[in-house]
């Protein structure tokens, strides 16, 4: 009964402190995204795509198109911005654990990684997608999109964890994690991949 109750009391422990944890990535992700507009320009353009691809008039689709121009090359600079901006923490405060067990990264840095970078993944990411212009209007929506849903899950994984960022993205946009990682460019898929999979970056 007593080891019951000492496992109990671990585990009550540690979830404290992976709501304590998860409480302060999210409020410094906030703080660094407090100065640019992103949010509302993801929203913007995943609205518009929709309405664009529901559209059944091919010149009518193509002005939905076009009007998301601005936006997405908004979208495109202030992620530039705001990746340089997050670019300058420390390491300790930039280190995503891999699996949701309290300070893991500040413990064993080697079962983390590092936030910094893959913000800087996808950056270039949501660049080279905007600018591609080889691609049809509808291909390149899809690749925006896809670029946007992966970058959305690794700013959840960071505050909450990727179990429930990857929950959140199915509930929300209907698409499984693994969908939205094999729609984004090979690039962006190749780097994204080593980077969660391979040991944390350095100082």
């Amino acid at each position: 009964m007593e080891f019951l109750s000492l496992i109990f009391l671990i585990a009550l422990a540690a979830q404290i402190l992976n709501r304590r944890g998860q409480r302060e990535r999210t409020a410094l992700l906030a703080q660094y995204l407090q100065p640019y507009n992103i949010e509302q320009a993801m929203e913007q353009l995943t609205t518009a795509y929709l309405r664009a691809l529901d559209e059944k008039d091919p010149e009518r689709q193509h002005q939905i198109w076009q009007l998301q121009a601005p936006v997405e090359a908004r979208l495109a600079e202030d992620f530039v911005s705001f990746a340089a901006s997050f670019a300058r923490l420390s390491p300790p405060q930039a280190r995503t654990p891999k699996v949701a067990i309290p300070y893991l990264e500040k413990l064993v840095p080697q079962a983390s990684f590092d936030m910094r970078r893959a913000l800087a993944i996808h950056a270039e990411g949501i660049g080279h997608a905007v600018r591609n212009t080889s691609l049809s209007e509808k291909d390149r929506a899809f690749l925006i999109l896809a670029e946007m849903l992966l970058m959305q899950h690794t700013c959840h994984w960071f505050c909450r964890g990727r179990a429930v960022a990857s929950a959140r993205m199915l509930a929300r946009h209907q698409t499984p994690y693994d969908k939205a990682l094999a729609s984004v460019s090979p690039n962006t898929r190749r780097d994204y991949l080593k980077l969660i999979t391979g040991p944390a970056l350095g100082a």
